[in-house]
């Protein structure tokens, strides 16, 4: 992602990467996280930045393409690596190995409902606040957006 020349494979790579962080917070029993890790990300942000490279139009397609090297030889080599692991780990084949090496009490953090109550009873106060301030935001860029009126 980072040593591609063209934005529009790199912002699609940054896209591959959130949805391998995903996976990693579904192996961490963080169902929660992991689901919007890919909603507000892979989804939103990303969508705002494909939108922002095609307004820049950088032109000369040609000078933007990638060739063969050996860069892109070891990303794949990488990429494939991670990804037998990832099976390994998925199909069973190592073992439960989460069970063996997390603490008791670690498949409760990161579910909707442990979230939910962390957030509606230990944050409240943080939570309505950051509210009441997004609030105040929108009601000042509807207010500056609008035309002034000669009334």
């Amino acid at each position: 992602m980072v040593v591609q020349r063209n934005p529009v494979m790199s912002a699609i790579y940054l896209i591959a990467n959130f949805f391998s962080l995903a996976t990693l917070y579904l192996l961490l029993r963080a169902q929660l996280l992991a689901i919007l890790q890919i909603l507000v990300y892979a989804g939103a942000i990303m969508v705002l930045v494909i939108f922002v490279i095609m307004l820049l139009n950088l032109g000369d397609e040609h000078a933007l393409s990638e060739r063969v090297n050996f860069r892109i030889l070891i990303g794949v080599v990488l990429a494939f690596a991670f990804l037998m692991e990832m099976l390994f780990i998925l199909t069973g084949l190592g073992g439960d190995i989460a069970s063996r090496t997390m603490h008791p009490k670690a498949g409760e953090i990161g579910t909707v409902e442990s979230m939910g109550t962390a957030l509606f009873n230990t944050f409240l106060l943080p939570f309505e606040v950051t509210s009441l301030l997004l609030l105040t935001a929108i009601v000042g860029a509807v207010l500056l957006a609008r035309k002034q009126s000669d009334t």
